[in-house]
C-alpha cells in the first residue's frame, strides 16, 4: 500500500533565510482557510513577531485570489503576484516557503512538488486525503530531511499535551494502556454549509474546474462540492479528516504507542442525512506498544467525550488547559494527586505558523512532523473504509500495509 513506485525527488538546492533576511512567503489556496492564513500571517509581521512578506498567491478562482491579493496589500506593502497554476508559483526561485491551504485532494502532490523544489512546507490538516499520499510523503520526507513539513495541527501547541508525554515517559502513570477524546459540535442546518457559494462562480470564465479536480480527475461542474467538499465522501473523511485529526494529533503524539496496527469505527447518518459523509463518528484504535485509543466525532451533538490517558497506576486527565494526574485508588498512598499548570491556549494557529516560521530560520525540527501526520492518516483512512465497508482494518508498520480482517 505505499503511495507510489515512483522516484522520490531529491529537493533541490536553495539558499535558506538568514537570521535578519525578511521570509519570503507564497500561498497556494486562497479561500476559507488561505486567507485566513494570509491576514494572519502578515498580522504576525505587523505584531512584530516575523519578518515576513507575503510575495506571491495560486488559486484557481480568480475572485478568490483578487480579494486574497487585495487584503494582503492592505497589511503589507504591495501586492503579491497571483497565478491561476500553482507550478507557476513554485518555480519561482525567490520563495523561503510555501503555504498549502487547497482542498484535500490536492495536499499529496502539492507538498511533494513543493519539497522537489527545496521549499519548506506548511500544510493544513489532514496531510493527505487517502493514505496512500500519506505513505508516499512519508517517503519523501524520509528521503529530504532537511526540508521542513509542517502539517498544521495547532493543538500540539497546547503545552498540556507535552507535559503529559513526559510524564507518560518518566512512568508517572504506569503503563499507558488506553486513552479518549472527541470533537463534537452541532449545526441546525447541516455541517460545513456556512461556506457561501458565488453566484458569479463560471468555469472556464473565472474558475478553472478542471484544474481544481487535478488528481481526481474529470468531473461535472458542481458549485455544492467546490465550496462544501468536506460533505462528500469522495473529496474528504468529514468529521474525520477535518475534525477528529485535531485530538488524535496531539493524543498520540503524548501516548506515544508507535504506529497503530488495528481499526475499527461505525459512523452514522443521524440528523444531516444530505451530506453524504457521516455525522456521527466513533473510532476504535489499537498500538503496537500495547495502548486503545477511542475517538468520538458528532456535528449533531456538541457534548463530548472526557479528554483522559489512563494508566495502570495513575490516569492524567486533559479536559482543561491544564493536565492533572489522579492515582489508581490502590496506589492512592504511594502517588500524589498532581496538576500541572499550563499557559492558555489561546493563539493556537499563531503558534503554529510561528513555529512553522521560526524553524525556517533556525533548522530545528517542527512540531508537525509527518511521521505523526502519516500514523493519524492511517487512523483516518482506515477508519474511514471501516466504516463505509464494514471491516475491521490491520496495518503491518514494517510493510507500511494496511488490509482487512
Amino acid at each position: 500500500m505505499l503511495g507510489s513506485s515512483r522516484p522520490l525527488p531529491k529537493a533541490a538546492e536553495r539558499a535558506r533565510a538568514r537570521p535578519d533576511e525578511t521570509l519570503r512567503i507564497g500561498v497556494i489556496g486562497t479561500g476559507g482557510m488561505g486567507t485566513a492564513h494570509c491576514s494572519s500571517l502578515l498580522q504576525l509581521a505587523a505584531d512584530g513577531k516575523e519578518d515576513l512578506r507575503i510575495v506571491a498567491l495560486a488559486d484557481v478562482c480568480q475572485s478568490r485570489l483578487e480579494n486574497a491579493q487585495q487584503k494582503c496589500g492592505e497589511l503589507q506593502e504591495g501586492k503579491p503576484d497571483s497565478y491561476g497554476d500553482h507550478a507557476e508559483l513554485l518555480a519561482r526561485s525567490d520563495l523561503h516557503g510555501v503555504l498549502i491551504a487547497t482542498p484535500e485532494h490536492w495536499h499529496a502532490p502539492m507538498v511533494e512538488d513543493a519539497v522537489a523544489r527545496g521549499l519548506d512546507v506548511y500544510v493544513e490538516k489532514p496531510m493527505t486525503l487517502r493514505l496512500p499520499g500519506a505513505l508516499r510523503l512519508h517517503q519523501v520526507q524520509r528521503a529530504n530531511p532537511h526540508v521542513i513539513v509542517q502539517v498544521g495541527t495547532q493543538f500540539l501547541t497546547h503545552e498540556k499535551y507535552h507535559k503529559a508525554r513526559q510524564l507518560i515517559a518518566d512512568g508517572a502513570i504506569g503503563k499507558p494502556t488506553s486513552s479518549q477524546a472527541s470533537y463534537c459540535r452541532n449545526s441546525k442546518t447541516g455541517e460545513w454549509l456556512y461556506y457561501d457559494i458565488d453566484e458569479s462562480w463560471e468555469p472556464g470564465v473565472n474558475l478553472d474546474w478542471d484544474r481544481w479536480c487535478g488528481p481526481m480527475g474529470q468531473h461535472d461542474w458542481s458549485p455544492e462540492v467546490y465550496a462544501r467538499w468536506r460533505r462528500y465522501r469522495a473529496w474528504s473523511t468529514g468529521i474525520c479528516g477535518d475534525l477528529l485529526v485535531h485530538m488524535m494529533t496531539p493524543m498520540m503524539f503524548a501516548v506515544d504507542q508507535g504506529w497503530p496496527v488495528r481499526v475499527v469505527a461505525v459512523g452514522g447518518h443521524y440528523k444531516d442525512k444530505a451530506m453524504e459523509n457521516h455525522d456521527q463518528v466513533d473510532i476504535l484504535v489499537q498500538f503496537e506498544k500495547g495502548h486503545t485509543m477511542r475517538i468520538a466525532g458528532s456535528t449533531c451533538n456538541e457534548r463530548g467525550d472526557e479528554t483522559m490517558i489512563r494508566g495502570h497506576r495513575a490516569s492524567l486527565f486533559l479536559g482543561s488547559k491544564d493536565c492533572t494526574l489522579r492515582p489508581e485508588r490502590i496506589y492512592a498512598e504511594e502517588i500524589d494527586e498532581e496538576t500541572l499548570q499550563c499557559p492558555p491556549q489561546s493563539g493556537d494557529h499563531d503558534r503554529m505558523r510561528l513555529d512553522w516560521l521560526s524553524c525556517m530560520r533556525t533548522r530545528k525540527a517542527n512540531l508537525g512532523q509527518v511521521e505523526l501526520a502519516t500514523q493519524v492518516m492511517v487512523v483516518v483512512d482506515l477508519a474511514t473504509r471501516s466504516m463505509w465497508d464494514g471491516k475491521a482494518f490491520a496495518f503491518d508498520p514494517e510493510a507500511m500495509r494496511a488490509r482487512a480482517v
